[in-house]
C-alpha cells in the first residue's frame, strides 16, 4: 500500500498550524511544505508590533527548528511553487519535478499592495509583509533621527506608525481616509485610536490621495499628494494586501478576491483545500464568504483544513478575532463586520482614559462585535454575547459594575 502524500505550500501561519496539526491528529503519510520564503513557517502580525521594535524572533516561529525534523515534515524553503497541474495531482516548482499529492492545501498568503505612481522605485520606500521587510524598516529607522512617512492609516500603518515613533522620528501618516482606522472601526472609534497618536507626537495628513514621491540621488525626499508635500527620509507604504492566487487560477479553481472555498476549506477540486490570507471562505454564520487577513483566521482556516483533509467534516463558523498594540494602548477585537453597518455603540468604561469595552449593537438588541481596549480578560464573554444573537439590555450592557459573564448567562 502506497504512503500517502499531503503537501502544502506556504509558509505562514496558516500553513504551519496545518502540518503541525496534521501530524498531532495522527497522519504518518509523507509531509511536505513548500514556502516561497527562506524561513521555516512563521507569524507576521509581530513584524509591525513587537518584533519591529526588538527583532527578537523568539515568538515568531510557528515551531522550533527541531520540531519540523522531529516530526519529519520535509520543509522546502525559498522554493516558488510554479504549477499546478489538477488532473495529473502533481505541484512544480521552478527547477524542480513535479512533487505528487494525495491531499494538497494552498496557503500562499497574499503580498503588499504597492503604489505604481511616479518615484515609487526609489531607495527608502518600503511595504510590510515579510520577515525581511520588517528587518529593513527596523534598519532604517532604529536611529530615531528620521522623518518617517507612514501612507495609509489601516492595522499595518498605525502599527507601524506608533512602532517607530517609538524609536524617536518625526512620524507623519498620509492616508485617503480622513478618520484612521474608519474602514474597520467606523469614525467614532477610530478617533480614538487618532487621538492616541496625536497624543504621542505623530501627525496626520488625511483624507488626500498621493500622487508621487519625491527622489533625490535615486533616494525618496518626500511623499507628494494633492495640495503638498510631505518631506521623508523613510516611506512606509500600507495600503493593503492582494491574495496570491495566480497559481490556483490558472489551474481552473475558482478566484474571486481569494480562492474560493466552502466552510470546511474544500475548493472546487477533490483533495485540494485553501487557507489563510488567500483562502475566501463560506462564513456559515453569516451564510456569505468572508475573507480575513488576521491571525486569529489563520489558525483556524489552517486547523480546519488540517482536518478536513483527514476527512474529519468540520467547518470553520469561529467568530473573527484581531488584536492590536499601539503605544501604551493593547487592544482585542472580535465581530461580524459585515453586520456592523447600521448599528450603534455602547460603551463600558473610560473611553477618554481608553480603558473601556465597546459594543456595535443593532436595532434589535442583539451585539454583533465587541472590542476591549485596555481591558483584559473579558474577550471570551465579548464573543459569548455576540454567539448568543439574542437581545441585551442595554443599561446593563453599559454598567462596569456587572460581570459581562452575567449578561452572557442571561442572553
Amino acid at each position: 500500500m502506497s504512503v500517502p502524500e499531503f503537501v502544502i505550500v506556504g509558509g505562514g501561519l496558516a500553513a504551519g498550524t496545518a502540518a503541525v496539526t496534521l501530524r498531532e491528529e495522527g497522519f504518518d503519510g509523507h509531509l511536505t511544505l513548500i514556502a516561497a520564503e527562506a524561513h521555516k513557517p512563521y507569524i507576521r502580525p509581530p513584524l509591525s508590533k513587537a518584533y519591529l521594535a526588538s527583532l527578537d524572533d523568539s515568538e515568531l516561529w510557528v515551531q522550533q527548528d527541531a520540531w519540523w525534523h522531529d516530526h519529519d515534515v520535509e520543509v522546502r524553503s525559498g522554493r516558488h511553487v510554479r504549477s499546478l497541474d489538477l488532473a495529473d495531482r502533481t505541484i512544480s516548482c521552478e527547477g524542480g519535478e513535479p512533487l505528487p499529492f494525495d491531499r494538497l492545501l494552498i496557503a500562499t498568503g497574499a503580498a503588499a499592495r504597492r503604489l505604481e505612481l511616479p518615484g515609487a522605485e526609489a531607495d527608502g520606500i518600503h511595504t510590510l509583509r515579510t520577515l525581511e521587510d520588517s528587518r529593513a524598516i527596523r534598519s532604517a529607522t532604529e536611529s530615531g533621527d528620521k522623518r518617517v512617512v507612514v501612507v495609509g492609516s489601516g492595522w499595518i500603518g498605525m502599527e507601524v506608525a506608533a512602532t517607530v515613533r517609538g524609536f524617536g522620528n518625526e512620524v507623519t501618516v498620509v492616508s485617503h481616509s480622513q478618520v484612521p482606522l474608519s474602514a474597520a472601526l467606523g469614525d467614532e472609534l477610530g478617533e480614538v485610536f487618532e487621538g492616541l497618536h496625536v497624543d504621542h507626537g505623530v501627525h496626520f495628513v488625511r483624507g488626500v490621495d498621493v500622487t508621487g514621491f519625491r527622489v533625490a540621488d535615486g533616494r525618496v525626499t518626500g511623499v507628494e499628494y494633492e495640495g503638498g508635500v510631505v518631506d521623508a527620509d523613510v516611506v512606509v507604504v500600507g495600503v493593503g494586501a492582494s491574495p496570491l492566487t495566480a497559481v490556483a487560477e490558472d489551474a481552473g479553481l475558482g478566484v474571486d478576491h481569494g480562492i474560493l472555498v466552502d466552510a470546511g476549506m474544500r475548493t472546487g477540486a477533490d483533495g485540494v483545500f485553501a487557507a489563510g490570507d488567500v483562502a475566501n471562505p463560506i462564513h456559515p454564520v453569516l451564510g456569505r464568504r468572508l475573507r480575513s487577513e488576521h491571525w486569529a483566521n489563520a489558525i483556524g482556516t489552517g486547523r480546519t483544513a488540517a482536518l478536513n483533509m483527514l476527512e474529519r467534516g468540520v467547518v470553520y463558523d469561529d467568530i473573527p478575532y484581531f488584536y492590536t498594540d499601539q503605544f501604551d494602548l493593547g487592544m482585542e477585537f472580535s465581530g461580524y463586520a459585515p453586520l456592523m453597518e447600521g448599528t450603534h455603540i455602547v460603551y463600558r468604561g473610560d473611553v477618554a482614559g481608553r480603558e473601556f469595552v465597546s459594543f456595535w449593537v443593532t436595532g434589535d438588541g442583539r451585539v454583533v462585535a465587541g472590542m476591549n481596549v485596555n481591558v483584559w480578560d473579558v474577550n471570551e464573554q465579548v464573543q459569548g454575547l455576540i454567539r448568543a444573537a439574542k437581545p441585551v439590555d442595554e443599561a446593563r450592557l453599559a454598567d462596569a459594575s456587572i460581570p459581562l459573564g452575567d449578561l452572557v448567562a442571561d442572553a
